[in-house]
């Protein structure tokens, strides 16, 4: 065998031994940063493009117990990422965010889509638990499922009652919430706030509490629960053209045994029409002070939202930590997440990061 070249082709093969190695170990550093990308903030992902309605399912959906409930869920995203919980409102489901959870987990997120009490598939563990519809029992639902699913820090974002609830667990339960993004903004309310008359053109907006007042309008939702829910999404959305099966994959979740009962309490309750459990009275106490958010915020809103909402200056000095809002154009309603995912999932990337 001739030896003649032996030492440049090993030193060449060195070379192309550490210019492998080199390559191997910058790819693994990539990757590790990647993955902590979503935690440390370092580096903003960058998420696909995702046009509203690409997505029309979650896949298998989970169960879990937390405190009076049996909670069903979706989740996406690894197990071990940072947490976002993301919370539906009313008349609305877990398939509002059906778009948002894709792009978060995509960016490294751990993502959990629960049905609130009287949805889907989230269901009263006993019989004789009160179908209390009252904010702060919403709330504590969520500081329980997070204790069930041993997260014990989450980013929380949603709208309608979804933004409540996660107003109030950032207002009452700093400790337990990283950052927040809140559609129409500052929620927080009180039974004393709910007793005090608005002008009439405002009072319009809210028929529908009113209605619900009545036996009348317990009886109708529960008849007419698929058709007074489409019609609210009409009106709370009237640029958004949605499809039947858009509307009939969350109509589902409306079958509900206690869907009627948790939907009649909460607007009575609000109204001061229904007592509320006394377990949750020095919750409901704190919240009527109109408690202040410190934790990281970004509110949001759209330009064609026709359900009732304040100015963002009317509540923006409800927020004292860094706070920033944002009205998502181009004729977007009240289902926010849904109707403009992109936007909602760039804002819970972005508020996490600040």
């Amino acid at each position: 065998m001739d030896t003649s070249y032996m030492p440049e082709r090993i030193n060449r093969d060195r070379r192309r031994f550490f210019r492998a190695a080199a390559v191997t170990i910058a790819a693994a550093q990539l990757s590790l940063s990647g993955a902590a990308d979503a935690e440390s903030g370092t580096k903003k992902p960058d998420l696909p493009r995702v046009k509203p309605g690409t997505h029309t399912t979650f896949g298998t959906l989970k169960q879990i117990d937390a405190g009076v409930l049996n909670v069903g869920y979706a989740e996406a995203g690894p197990g071990d990422g940072p947490a976002v919980i993301l919370l539906h409102g009313w008349p609305y489901d877990i398939h509002s965010f059906v778009d948002v959870a894709p792009l978060l987990a995509s960016a490294g997120y751990r993502v959990i889509v629960p049905y609130l009490r009287g949805y889907g598939s989230t269901l009263f563990l006993s019989g004789e638990t009160v179908r209390n519809g009252q904010p702060s029992a919403l709330a504590l639902d969520v500081i329980a499922l997070m204790d069930a699913l041993k997260i014990e820090k989450a980013t929380l974002a949603g709208f309608d009652w979804g933004a409540r609830t996660a107003d109030i667990v950032a207002a009452l339960w700093p400790e337990r919430c990283k950052a927040l993004v809140s559609v129409s903004g500052y929620l927080i309310g009180s039974q004393d706030a709910g007793r005090m008359p608005l002008p009439p053109k405002a009072e319009l907006q809210w028929w529908y509490q009113y209605y619900f007042a009545t036996e009348r309008g317990h009886v109708g939702y529960d008849k007419y629960r698929r058709d007074f829910a489409k019609l609210i999404w009409q009106l709370a959305s009237p640029k958004w053209e949605f499809d039947d099966a858009t509307f009939a994959r969350s109509a589902a979740a409306f079958d509900n045994p206690d869907h009627v009962a948790i939907v009649i309490h909460n607007y009575r309750w609000r109204l001061g029409l229904a007592e509320g459990e006394p377990k949750y009275d020095d919750f409901e106490k704190r919240l009527a002070a109109a408690p202040t958010i410190a934790v990281p915020t970004i509110t949001m809103e759209g330009d064609a939202n026709g359900a009732p909402h304040l100015e963002p200056s009317a509540y923006a000095k409800k927020f004292s930590g860094k706070y920033s809002h944002r009205l998502i154009k181009g004729g977007v309603g009240h289902n926010l997440p849904q109707e403009a995912p992109q936007a909602f999932a760039e804002a819970v990337i972005d508020v996490v990061d600040s």
